[in-house]
């Protein structure tokens, strides 16, 4: 537990992606099976215990401190497994092995679960401490994605991530036979899944100014639509649909799963459609991060696959060949699916590159994003290959808002001031929130909001701080954004789609910032 303990409070205090890997695979290196394939499916997040929840871990501090006390203590810290993880009594210097405290939270019952947990928290000391809490609620914010193990991974045993990528929904916890191919001990293991995930091709941003070098004779050009990239697979009679970096999704949309009755693989956008009308990327987040959905989500935001590409056709691999052919294979795939819940994404006919920029500047709906534009003699491989592919977005809406609310951060930056809610004046002159954005700034800048926050602190409500603003006093934020959306659900009738902080306007009075108005007139 201490070496996972370690490889924890490193990976969370290391900002630089390579560092991370670095960290990781010394781990996997140092630390011997089934231990490290158990820290592995932590950090992948494939190891669940459903017995321990915050609520039971805050009724323990309940019992041994003031609540206030813990209040306060939890609002400075920022991270309950951290604060509970200092509070608690004890110095425990105890050593348990990962793959025994695995067996532990898997086997414990709910009623036996604080005792246990009381026990654990006791024998160990507080970075221990910290690590169990992670582990055992699920909650490790700790800036590693699956994706990124699995890229160390890759580097560890000298393979491509690909690689890994393809066997990973046929391999359990603790992975042993991953490592005994990743060392060199064993031949790789067979793909065991039915409908594996297959590593998607992404496009690169396009630079307009080689546009002049690019013949329009040789591209393709779609809609990008403002969904989710998901790949939908059914083989065998295993239906799977994946997200972009490889997560079963599934369960969330089984209205889709139900019409997958198909062999084969598509490449799609997964989209809201109602009466053939696409909606928002705020209808489709009802539906998304879900364990189970309502059937009266499914029928309120009905969810529909968009075809790009056909992967598979039976026991067909249609990869290799390139993307002219698989777009006629493809239409005819599709064809015999339900139109209900799929169709294939529209190709756009142009002849130079001027008529398809005044194209992309009026798009036929407000939810797409851009275009795509693809070779037609692109061969389908996996990651980011620079020329095949380009993603052509729509530029983003600008404007000017006030800064009215600040939380803290997470990891590194529990400390800061970092997660800022912002907002525009209404015609009576008050500020109504429109977003909220936690990047965007350097580091440097995130110190100068964070004292500005200290200073200027009107209020608090638990972790977050009403900040002044005022007409004439206040920091206004330039914000960026991708689209924006009616919402019932936020008090100013609008919804920002990827808010981020593009400028500090230290020298714009808060009373010069935008106005409601000039959002409304944006949703036309």
């Amino acid at each position: 537990m201490k070496a996972f303990s370690s490889l924890l409070d490193r990976l969370v205090l290391t900002p630089a992606r390579n560092g991370k890997i670095r960290l990781l695979k010394d781990y996997f290196r140092d630390v011997p099976d089934p231990d490290r394939g158990y820290g592995l499916a932590a950090i992948t997040r494939d190891l669940e215990f459903r017995m321990v929840k915050p609520a039971m871990l805050r009724g323990l501090m309940a019992e041994r401190i003031d609540e206030e006390l813990f209040r306060l203590s939890y609002d400075y810290v920022g991270d309950m497994a951290e604060t509970i993880s200092l509070l608690w009594e004890g110095d425990g210097g105890e050593d348990i092995r990962l793959c025994d405290i695995v067996d532990i939270l898997q086997k414990v019952s709910r009623i036996d679960a604080p005792a246990v947990m009381v026990d654990l928290l006791n024998r160990f000391g507080a970075s221990e401490r910290y690590a169990l809490l992670k582990l055992a609620t699920g909650g490790l914010r700790i800036g590693v994605s699956a994706r990124l193990a699995k890229q160390a991974l890759a580097g560890f045993g000298s393979v491509e991530v690909t690689e890994i990528e393809e066997l990973w929904h046929g391999l359990e916890a603790p992975y042993e036979t991953l490592f005994a191919w990743l060392e060199g001990r064993a031949d790789k293991p067979e793909q065991a899944a039915l409908s594996p995930f297959r590593p998607v091709m992404l496009a690169s941003p396009l630079d307009e100014a080689s546009l002049e070098e690019m013949q329009p004779v040789d591209f393709a050009a779609e809609w990008k639509w403002d969904g989710i990239r998901v790949q939908t697979t059914s083989e065998g009679g295993e239906r799977r649909i994946y997200s972009r970096t490889g997560d079963d999704i599934s369960r969330a949309f089984p209205d889709v799963v139900a019409h997958m009755g198909f062999e084969g693989s598509l490449d799609g956008e997964l989209l809201v459609v109602r009466e053939g009308v696409v909606g928002s990327f705020s209808d489709l987040q009802q539906r998304l991060n879900r364990k189970t959905v309502s059937k009266k989500k499914m029928e309120e935001f009905p969810a529909f696959i968009r075809a790009y590409d056909l992967l598979q056709d039976g026991d067909e691999n249609l990869r290799p060949l390139p993307f002219a052919e698989r777009r006629g294979r493809l239409e005819t795939f599709v064809g015999s699916l339900s139109d209900a819940r799929f169709d294939v994404s529209e190709l756009i006919k142009f002849n130079d590159w001027s008529a398809l920029a005044e194209m992309r500047a009026s798009p036929p709906e407000a939810v797409i994003e851009g275009l795509m534009l693809k070779r037609w003699d692109s061969v389908y491989v996996p990651g980011r290959p620079k020329g095949p592919w380009f993603k052509w977005k729509k530029d983003p809406y600008i404007i000017d808002a006030v800064l009215m609310y600040a939380q803290r951060g997470h990891g590194k930056r529990s400390s800061f001031y970092s997660d800022y809610t912002f907002g525009v004046w209404t015609p009576e002159g008050a500020l109504v929130p429109v977003g909220k954005a936690y990047f965007g700034f350097t580091d440097q800048e995130l110190k100068e909001i964070d004292k500005f926050v200290r200073d200027n602190t009107v209020e608090r409500f638990g972790p977050v701080r009403s900040v002044r603003a005022e007409a004439d006093f206040g920091l206004v934020f330039e914000v960026a954004f991708e689209g924006l959306n009616r919402s019932s659900r936020h008090k100013s009738g609008v919804a920002m789609r990827f808010p981020r902080i593009s400028r500090l306007r230290w020298d714009k009075p808060p009373g010069e910032a935008d106005r409601i108005e000039a959002l409304e007139a944006m949703l036309g």
